[in-house]
């Protein structure tokens, strides 16, 4: 047999997915002001940023960025176990563990990475990791890579959760759950995962990537939503490119436990550090997000107004009481075009399509900023629904 040449496999490979409408062509960003941006030589308003509180352009957040860069420089030069950890990572990581009311903080590169490698640093062959089917990729991808055995559960079904792990009694066991699921915007059941994690001795680890800054008291998330500590969920992650207006990730449980991964883990220990004056302006976006409650009551307000006006216009929304609102349109060419009709009015609306949801599940996902007006929400509405009706009756 011949062999195969991997530009005749990308090639076909590319074709189908075209042929599926697939395809995912960048588009570039020219300029934005708050929720409003350039794409195309047209001004839209943004409605498919994770940039939920604002903070991603706010005055404190990019003075603390630019003071500390012209103190510490851009990058911070090497790996965090070389010379890489510098006093912002420090005093940020310790001011977000006192916080979150954990031992310990650890300041990663991204989210994916810090999935990676928590769970390349603690599981291996023979072990087993149970996760929601609607987990994100990086939790998926990190327990490929730890060589341990992956099993999945439906959505949300604690009870299928139990079966998983009580099928899998040798080795150690670690059950694995978005907080807040980001294609959905509904929340895990963590207290049911919470009390039967104890009952079969496995670690819950909860990634609350679009949960963070967003609920739960003075916005500590999922966790604090469902009256968890540390005790219940030994490892929590919190990515920061969402509420917290910046990038990276900060992985936070015990001592013990955050210790041997800083050791152990390999995306963290041949990775590049965060630059310092990240970890300065992510810092001064914590300090927002706990002092400034109205941003998490704006934003819940724009929640419910756009709930109310879409679902009388009669748009078909999922359950979503969080600013990730997904609206189902099933096939892909149809979500595509929806996508681009919305754009030709004036919103910037992604459509997802599968793997990043199921088959038959493409939708429009609409995310809410607390930079957005009342009538951005009325305006986009207005939009959607005759968008959505004629889905409908494609559909039927």
């Amino acid at each position: 047999m011949p062999r195969v040449r991997l530009t005749d496999r990308v090639l076909g490979a590319r074709a189908e997915r075209s042929a599926a409408a697939l395809s995912r062509p960048r588009r570039v960003l020219e300029s934005r002001d708050g929720v409003r941006v350039h794409v195309g030589g047209r001004d839209l308003v943004n409605f498919c940023s994770n940039d939920y509180l604002g903070l991603s352009q706010h005055l404190d957040v990019v003075s603390a960025f630019q003071e500390a860069s012209a103190f510490h420089g851009v990058g911070s030069g090497a790996s965090a176990l070389v010379c890489g950890h510098y006093g912002e990572h420090a005093a940020f990581e310790r001011e977000a563990a006192e916080w979150m009311g954990y031992s310990r903080a650890l300041l990663m590169g991204s989210g994916y990475l810090a999935n990676l490698a928590v769970m390349q640093s603690l599981l291996g062959d023979g072990d087993v990791c149970v996760q929601d089917k609607r987990n994100h990729a990086c939790l998926i991808d990190g327990a490929r890579l730890a060589g341990c055995d992956l099993r999945r559960y439906p959505h949300r079904d604690a009870e299928a959760a139990m079966r998983q792990l009580m099928s899998h009694r040798d080795g150690a066991a670690m059950l694995a759950t978005d907080g807040v699921f980001s294609m959905d915007g509904d929340l895990a059941p963590l207290r049911d995962l919470a009390m039967l994690s104890r009952s079969q001795d496995a670690m819950l680890y909860v990634d609350d990537a679009h949960g963070i800054g967003v609920i739960g008291p003075e916005g500590r998330g999922s966790v604090a939503v469902a009256n968890l500590t540390q005790a219940e969920v030994p490892l929590l992650v919190l990515p920061l490119g969402k509420a917290f207006g910046g990038q990276g990730a900060l992985l936070l449980g015990s001592d013990a436990l955050v210790g041997h991964i800083a050791e152990t883990a390999r995306p963290y220990l041949f990775s590049t550090a965060p630059a310092p004056a990240m970890a300065a302006a992510m810092r001064a976006s914590l300090r927002l997000i706990r002092g400034e409650p109205w941003r998490r009551a704006k934003l819940a307000s724009l929640m419910m107004r756009f709930r109310r006006t879409a679902l009388r216009a009669g748009v078909p929304l999922l359950e979503s009481y969080t600013p990730i609102q997904p609206v189902l349109i099933g096939d892909n060419a149809r979500a595509v075009a929806a996508s681009a009709a919305l754009q030709a009015q004036g919103f910037l609306v992604g459509a997802i399509r599968p793997p990043t949801v199921p088959e038959g599940q493409a939708r429009l996902r609409v995310t809410l900023s607390v930079l957005h007006s009342e009538n951005d929400i009325d305006s986009l509405v207005r939009a959607l629904a005759p968008i959505c009706h004629a889905a409908e009756s494609v559909n039927a």
